[in-house]
This record gives C-alpha cells, structure tokens and sequence, in this order.
C-alpha cells in the first residue's frame, strides 16, 4: 500500500488528522521539514492547551496535556556529546538542520549552543501549541540560562502556570527583577525563595498567587499595595500591629482581591498586643466581614500563625 500523501489532503481533513495526533506525534511531524511545520501551523493546532515544564539544570522540556494524560519530554544537549554510534535523525528547528534521538519518552536535541537551543525549542513549541509555563526549579544568581530564558519567555508575552525564584541579592538579581517585575501579571502562581536580600524587590505588577519563604522584606507597605488573591509568607516580620492594620483595611473593603492569607511570623506574639481588639486565642474562629457586609472570612490563629479564607456573604 502506497504511504499517505498527508500534506495533499484538503485543509479541513488535514487539521482533523493533525488533532488526532498525540503530542509526541504533532512535535515529531512538526520537526520533519520547513514545510510541515508551516502546514501544522496553518491548521491552527496551536489552538491545543498544554503546559510546559522548564528544568532550568538538565535543559528538560516537559510538554502535558491539559489531563496530564499525554506527555512529552525534550531533553537540550550540547553538540559534543553525540556518540559515534547514536543512532540520529535530522531535524528542522528554528531555520536549521540538527541531530535529534528518538527515547521512549521523547527525543534528545543537540545544539552548539544549549541554552539558544533550549529557546529555540521554546518558540517551536509556541507556533503550534497554545502554551502556559512553569519554572518549577530554583533559578539563582549561578544560573544565567535561567534569567535569559525567564526575560524572553516575558518578552514572548507567555502566561506561566507557576515560576519559582530563589533571590540571593546579587546586583544581577536586582537588576533582573527590576526587569521582569512590570510582567507578573502574566504569572499564575509566583513562588520566592530567598536569603537575606542586599535589595529591597520591588513590584511594579502582581501575580494572581504568591508564595515567600524568608518573607523578612516583605513590609506592611508591601502587603497593602498587593494585588493577589492569595498570600503566604512564611518567617515574616510581621507584627500584631501589622495584621491588625491588614484586617481594617479589608474589612473596610481595600484589599478586594484577597481571597486566602495564611501568615507566619515569630515577631507576632501574644505579649499585650492585640489584632481587631482581641488577642489570638479570642481571635481563632472568630468569622469577620467587610463594612458593606459582602464578604465575610473566617481567622484560624494559632503560635505565630494565622489563616484567612474568606467567601461571599449569604
């Protein structure tokens, strides 16, 4: 039986044949020619939702299914590290040709240069996919793959599902940050590891959720400019007098967007201060609503910890 002459089919059959295809098979057919791409791409397959997972230290590219039923690994490697004996194929990325091994679960792409290789990969992905990123390992100042692979993926205006940042206070970080900081709007989940910071971030935009451990720097002026619906901070510096003036001002309906607040600070003690009038074992329980009445929340509190979940009232 002849082989199937695909791009001679009609344009409609040609994108139902292209949708039928698993994401390992789109990506591979993808890679074949110049040609197939444009064909892949003028069947707006990039209407498909996946996700795609960065591993910042092996150059792995994760591509899932919106299920997380099929997947798709993509593994970036320098040039010199192909074997004689690799069995290779030829691939068409990014305007040239490169050698390319087929794995069980993916392919291995060789490259002079590994990090523009990895964004080469990065923008194929995005002509035919419709794609939403997470960074899910530590980026630091030792990774500059990292912050030149994060900037463009801004740049390319890309939505992230989660980024995690591990900030040392470098003045590379800080003059990254400053960089990227007007973009978190493009973040779903935003996760900042640190250590004790030579800068003080600041936001210019907000992600919908933020997550910070060693939030020591993240002031009440922080918190009250926040835009999330929802924050945790983990070791803060927080104070009593601090919640206290961050549950007026939601209740008082200035801080509409918080939906969840869960805070840890060892400087919030129970030594005479108190938050809304009452000290912490009067507080936990306690349900509180806005002025207006639309929304109330309920405050579990405990040793230097409090939780806020709030829901609209009945």
């Amino acid at each position: 039986m002849p082989p199937l002459p695909l791009l001679r089919l009609p344009q409609l059959i040609l994108c139902e044949v292209f949708k039928s295809l698993s994401i390992g098979e789109k990506i591979n057919l993808s890679l074949c020619s110049k040609k197939v791409s444009i064909q892949i791409n003028n069947a707006r397959l990039y209407s498909q939702k996946v996700y795609v997972h960065l591993d910042m230290y092996t150059h792995k590219i994760e591509v899932h299914s919106e299920n997380g039923e099929d997947s798709f690994e993509i593994f970036t490697y320098p040039d010199s590290r192909i074997s004689q004996n690799s069995d290779t194929q030829q691939f068409y990325i990014a305007g040239c040709s490169v050698p390319v091994i087929s794995i069980p679960t993916g392919i291995k792409i060789f490259w002079k240069n590994r990090q523009e290789g990895c964004l080469s990969v990065i923008r194929h992905l995005l002509k035919i996919f419709q794609c939403k990123f997470s960074i899910d390992n530590v980026c630091n100042s030792e990774s500059y793959s990292c912050f030149k692979t994060t900037s463009e993926l801004f740049n390319l205006q890309v939505e992230f599902k989660k980024l995690t940042i591990y900030l040392r206070g470098s003045e590379d970080e800080h003059l990254w940050w400053n960089q990227i900081s007007n973009k978190f709007g493009l973040v779903e989940t935003l996760e900042i590891l640190t250590s004790d910071l030579g800068f003080n971030p600041v936001f210019t935009s907000w992600p919908q959720h933020i997550d910070i451990t060693n939030s020591a720097w993240f002031t009440l002026e922080h918190f009250l400019a926040c835009t999330c619906t929802s924050i945790i901070l983990f070791q803060s510096h927080l104070e009593s007098m601090d919640l206290d003036a961050i549950l007026k001002t939601w209740k008082a309906g200035k801080l509409p967007n918080l939906n969840f607040l869960w805070l840890h600070s060892l400087t919030m003690t129970d030594n005479g201060a108190t938050i809304l009038g009452m000290n912490s074992r009067e507080l936990n329980g306690m349900v509180i609503q806005t002025d207006d009445g639309s929304k109330k929340a309920r405050i579990n509190a405990g040793v230097c910890c409090i939780e806020m979940s709030v829901t609209p009232s009945e």
